[in-house]
């Protein structure tokens, strides 16, 4: 008998469902910010006269989907983040696979790294796990603290081989603590397969973008501590707010938008649908075929290569809210967004500069 909210926590907006105990549904929308769904929740509950305004909120189970990971990776504003890799392997992440997406492209635009930094160590070990070369604590505790005055405020660390023996990675991810970091990814713990480079690209998105997951989620337990938090994961299934980490959340708003599609269409009799979902940010396409959602085990979302389950969504930054500009020859839309405050203008006007 307790109160129970499905949000939506978009880049422009976020929207909330609340079930009241008795059964009686309420909605709410409201300017998206880190303290949104409390807000969404707590206008829902004192319109229902079950929360006095500025009072302590009762306890619920919320469940919510955010794209907060989505557009942070699209429009590059997660945290400053610090790439730690074996010496000579600096430039791994800005070669990446060297594959051109537009062949004959005339003009090249490759997407940029996720870290702001880079740090070579020296250490490495063979593929069946023999230590080749000893690893250099002392030079990494000089290069690690050197990028924390700087700044930077994660770290991932992806070494190779590390799947078959992750202790350099560990000693590593101790010392980045020790030093004051606040949030350490080893590649062996967020994404323990062989290839490097995925591994690698997956370990920094997680380093880029968790710290970002956690103030959010730290914001809703301050407003609502007797409630159980869970998040919509890329896969479409959930997990509790601990547990929420930056590749599982790449997807986490755009999933709830596909599965809520794919119930409407079974619901309509449709074996066969296209999702497409247009947010004040960004636009999601989803295909559902013979009623059942595609998924990939390793995507591509915003140039940056991610090993995780996730549906199979194909997102732009190109959404109602995003910027048009036009530089004398063509119009670009995006990745930028106006936001919900101030917001896109009512009426725009545009005059042909010929």
């Amino acid at each position: 008998m307790t109160w129970r909210f499905w949000i939506d926590r978009g880049g422009t907006f976020t929207d909330a469902i609340g079930l009241a105990p008795d059964g009686a549904l309420h909605t709410a929308k409201v300017l998206s910010a880190d303290d949104a769904p409390v807000a969404a929740i707590r206008q829902i509950l004192e319109r229902a006269g079950a929360a006095t305004p500025g009072g302590p909120l009762p306890a619920a189970r919320v469940e919510m989907g955010t794209t907060v990971a989505t557009n942070a990776l699209l429009e590059r504003r997660g945290v400053p983040t610090l790439f730690v890799t074996q010496r000579g392997l600096g430039d791994l992440l800005a070669i990446g696979t060297q594959e051109r997406p537009e062949l004959f492209a005339l003009a090249i635009r490759k997407p940029e790294p996720l870290p702001a930094a880079v740090l070579e160590v020296a250490g490495r070990v063979a593929a069946d796990g023999t230590e080749l070369e000893s690893l250099d604590l002392a030079a990494a505790r000089a290069g690690l603290v050197a990028a924390r005055a700087a700044g930077h405020r994660a770290v991932a660390i992806a070494l190779l081989h590390a799947t078959v023996a992750p202790a350099m990675e560990r000693a590593l991810a101790a010392l980045a603590r020790e030093v004051g970091f606040e949030h350490v990814a080893a590649s062996h713990e967020v994404a323990n397969e062989i290839g490097l480079l995925a591994r690698a690209e997956t370990t920094t998105a997680d380093a880029y973008l968790t710290p970002l997951l956690r103030g959010h989620g730290e914001v809703l337990r301050a407003a609502l501590p007797d409630a159980q938090l869970r998040f919509m994961q890329s896969s479409g299934g959930r997990t509790s707010a601990e547990r929420f980490r930056g590749p599982n959340a790449l997807l986490s708003g755009p999933a709830g938008g596909v599965v809520g599609a794919a119930r409407v269409a079974e619901r309509a009799g449709f074996a066969r649908a296209v999702g497409f979902d247009m947010g004040g940010t960004s636009t999601d396409v989803s295909l559902l075929e013979a009623g059942l959602l595609a998924r990939a085990f390793e995507t591509v979302v915003g140039g940056v290569r991610v090993r995780a389950p996730m549906l199979r969504i194909h997102t732009v930054a190109a959404g109602g809210g995003s910027l048009c500009r036009f530089d004398g020859f063509r119009f670009t839309v995006g990745p930028e967004s106006a936001g919900a405050d101030p917001g896109p203008p009512r009426r725009a006007s545009w005059r042909s500069p010929t």
